[in-house]
């Protein structure tokens, strides 16, 4: 019979952190020592690779599989298309530039800083061009957000499609940007000529062939939009948009205008394709819902997941996910093992700025039984994460953008888990 350890049994016999745990959950029974212990191993006996072997330091050969992933059928061509964050693989809520998912509408483009531009014109009092070498005299600051494309979960709405969390959560990352507040750049230009701001827009877009125009209402401009030039400290990647982007905390991902050249203060939304045909919410009877820019408030568990079964057996879990909400911080993640009748509620990383990921993590124990597995995010506004079915009464399945429904995955008795749906 097998004889299985609880996470309280394993700390009180002080091996928490030493004991090695078969497929089975058990202590490893041994003929004799373990051979990684008490044998020199090759990496104790030979020198390794000199400090300047990688200029730039890359992930270990081991972590070869922690990377974005396209789904080819998605889209008809990859310049126009998306890859997905592996969030599965991911821990802690800050995402590495190089895991961070792309989205382009006319493929990444590489603009150098010296040929960089940025126009500032419309109702203003003088119409500026900035250099890079400008933008980097003002007075900067940092912020941590997530980016999340509008269309993150979209496949969904008619039913469980995609067998894993990278390809059913993976269009969103978490970074600390560094840039000016909008409000900076448009104060120097001087909003006299507008005269009354209440009803006053920007309409911004990127240098790339696709321009890529978005209107956002004056309020938003003047409150938390950042022009960034750096992400977790360094330069912006390519495919995020270097050596200038847009930041629209809290708002869809296709606000945050790559490449930014141009920010023009205007009387009325400019009504462009990216926010008349597309990103607009299609309800049940055919009409369309717009200016829904706001990210509500979503969560989803990581781990358990479709790429992330359960290897180690029985005994002690940690189920961990992750919840953000547009409209402020989290206040609570609660955790259903039985879809959704019965509720614990998960424990919560430590929170920076409001807008941004949080992780969330709840310590339990699994013994094989099959679980229905869901996370429900709550944030300061008292907004509450939907089920599908409530989404659905309200938009109908004619939908693509802003679902942000709860998310159930099915965990077999194998430690599998499946994308299944539970309204």
């Amino acid at each position: 019979m097998k004889s299985y350890l609880t996470r309280r049994a394993l700390l009180r016999s002080g091996i928490a952190s030493g004991a090695s745990l078969v497929a089975a959950g058990t202590v490893a029974a041994q003929d004799g020592p373990d051979p990684l212990i008490i044998e020199t191993q090759d990496w104790a006996m030979f020198t390794g690779d000199a400090v300047d072997a990688t200029p730039y330091g890359m992930p270990i050969r081991f972590e070869a599989d922690v990377i974005r992933r396209n789904v080819p059928w998605l889209t008809a061509d990859p310049i126009s298309s998306i890859n997905f964050t592996p969030i599965h693989a991911l821990d802690g809520t800050i995402t590495p530039q190089g895991c961070a998912f792309e989205r382009h509408h006319s493929g990444a483009i590489e603009l150098a800083k010296e040929d960089y531009r940025l126009m500032l014109n419309g109702l203003v009092d003088q119409p500026l061009i900035f250099t890079y070498e400008d933008l980097e005299r003002f007075p900067r600051e940092n912020h941590v957000y997530f980016c999340e494309c509008a269309a993150n979960t979209g496949m969904e709405w008619a039913g469980a499609q995609l067998n894993g969390v990278q390809f059913t959560h993976g269009m969103i990352h978490n970074m600390e940007y560094t840039g000016i507040p909008l409000r900076t750049l448009l104060n120097e230009a001087g909003l006299g000529a507008a005269g009354d701001l209440a009803d006053k827009w920007v309409y911004v877009e990127g240098a790339d062939a696709s321009s890529n125009g978005r209107s956002i209402p004056m309020e938003k401009a003047l409150d938390d939009v950042i022009v960034a030039f750096k992400a977790n400290g360094e330069a912006l990647r390519k495919e995020h948009g270097y050596p200038v982007r847009l930041v629209v905390p809290g708002w869809e991902g296709n606000l945050w205008v790559k490449w930014l050249r141009r920010i023009e203060v205007t009387d009325v939304a400019v009504e462009s394709r990216e926010e008349t045909s597309k990103y607009t919410d299609v309800l049940a009877d055919g009409t369309a819902r717009k200016w829904t820019w706001v990210m509500d408030a979503k969560s989803v568990i990581t781990s358990p997941s479709p790429q992330q079964p359960i290897t180690h057996g029985n005994g002690p879990l940690v189920i961990t996910g992750l919840a953000w909400s547009g409209r402020g911080k989290i206040t609570r993640v609660d955790v259903s093992k039985d879809g959704g009748m019965t509720w614990e509620t998960a424990r919560l990383g430590r929170q920076g700025d409001t807008k941004a990921l949080t992780r969330f993590y709840l310590d339990t124990e699994w013994n094989g039984e099959p679980w229905l597995l869901q996370a429900r995010a709550m944030d300061e506004t008292g907004y509450v994460q939907p089920t599908k079915d409530q989404l659905r009464e309200v938009r109908g399945e004619n939908s693509i953008y802003h679902n942000n429904c709860i998310q159930t995955w099915a965990l077999a008795s194998d430690g599998r888990a499946e994308n299944v749906e539970v309204s």
